[in-house]
């Protein structure tokens, strides 16, 4: 969450969060088997009513998805306002970025980042060039990422525990300057309904730790909170967080709502999520409509501070084709951002090309770069 105003103090520094890949907690499901009929009644007549195996099909459907939905896990606690704020959050960009992306092995991968003809790098450079290499299988991840010109490293290691049921995690940031270095050690816990995380390390020159929860209260409905201690500064950073989904207007029958879900990668809903951190003293409401799935996608988001009464609003858009992307998004000060990715060509693995904007009438300033993404 950033703070309330204008969001150009946040640095847009080549991201290899893209490049990560998300290891979902295992989830155990119930399935709950639909109760015994009820014993004849002595006053039942001769003439038994008509059955309705339509009415019959709808009703165990609807018990199947509710078992599957009621011990659905929430995912981690980070990750919960990500899908609402994707819509908002537009990576623009100025000047040239290429990424080529080349597979060594089906476990190994390697990534050449260049960044060329840029002002938004904070130390004032005007490119930029990364290494990236990551190792993958099925219970375990490693990511390494260089930056020959900084001399700086950054790693990452995931492996499952506890046959799936725990994830730990190592994170490692070394730099020539020192300010930014950290070692952090996490360990997540999964359980039917709920997430955890535990946390602890270094972190800008002191010590670090936390931990967080995140809970199912129903299908819909899910709220956590975390806490993290940095003994650099001496600060207590809390945050709370309550998310609830709304089916669209038609899914009366939750349990097909949940089943049509289940099915697809998304299904038509209204998702709304508030989340308040302590330490800055902001509220951030946030809303996600899924109109037509997987093709048009709404967003918008309210942050403000109780105390001062400043605020800031931002909406967003994203409309996907058979093989290109538009998001758009516009602020209260006017400014609008737009990222437009196609294919060039209708195979697999084609390269990508991303065109992005940013307009700030209020600043008078405006930003215009392209991209490639080529897979090798």
């Amino acid at each position: 969450m950033g703070a309330v105003g204008s969001k150009d103090n946040i640095s847009k520094t080549p991201n290899s969060t893209s490049l990560f890949l998300s290891r979902s907690s295992l989830v155990t499901k119930c399935d709950a088997a639909p109760p015994p009929p009820p014993p004849a009644s002595s006053e039942t007549t001769s003439s038994p009513a008509p059955v309705n195996h339509s009415s019959s099909e709808t009703d165990s459907i609807s018990t199947a998805a509710k078992a599957v939905s009621a011990y659905s896990n929430p995912g981690p606690f980070e990750q919960a306002s990500q899908e609402a704020k994707y819509l908002v959050m537009l990576d623009t960009h100025d000047g040239f970025r290429c990424n080529i992306n080349k597979q060594l092995s089906p476990y190994m991968a390697v990534v050449h980042s260049f960044w060329l003809g840029t002002n938004m790098i904070p130390d004032g450079r005007k490119k930029t060039y990364t290494w990236l290499t990551q190792v993958a299988d099925e219970s375990s991840y490693y990511l390494a990422r260089v930056d020959p010109e900084r001399l700086s490293v950054d790693g990452r290691a995931q492996r499952s525990l506890f046959g799936g049921l725990a994830m730990g995690k190592m994170q490692i940031n070394v730099s020539p300057e020192g300010q930014t270095d950290q070692c952090l050690a996490e360990m997540d816990i999964s359980g039917q309904t709920w997430t955890a995380n535990l946390k602890y390390g270094s972190m800008m020159g002191g010590l670090a730790y936390g931990c967080n929860f995140y809970q199912s209260i129903t299908p819909s409905f899910s709220m956590g909170g975390e806490g993290l201690y940095l003994g650099a500064n001496k600060a207590m950073i809390t945050n709370y967080l309550m998310k609830y989904t709304l089916p669209a207007a038609g899914d009366e029958v939750d349990g097909l709502a949940s089943k049509k879900a289940a099915m697809t990668s998304e299904a038509p809903s209204s998702t709304f999520i508030a989340g308040y951190n302590t330490g800055q003293s902001l509220l951030t409401l946030n809303y996600k409509r899924v109109v037509t799935p997987n093709r048009v996608n709404l967003g918008a988001e309210l942050s403000c501070n109780p105390m001062s009464l400043e605020s800031q609003v931002v909406l967003g858009a994203e409309f996907k084709w058979s093989r290109s992307k538009l998001q758009v998004a516009v602020d209260g000060t006017a400014k609008m951002q737009s990222v437009l990715e196609t294919k060039l060509g209708k195979e697999p693995g084609q390269p990508t090309l991303s065109l992005s904007a940013e307009l700030d009438h209020a600043k008078d300033e405006m930003r215009f770069g392209y991209g490639l993404n080529i897979d090798g």
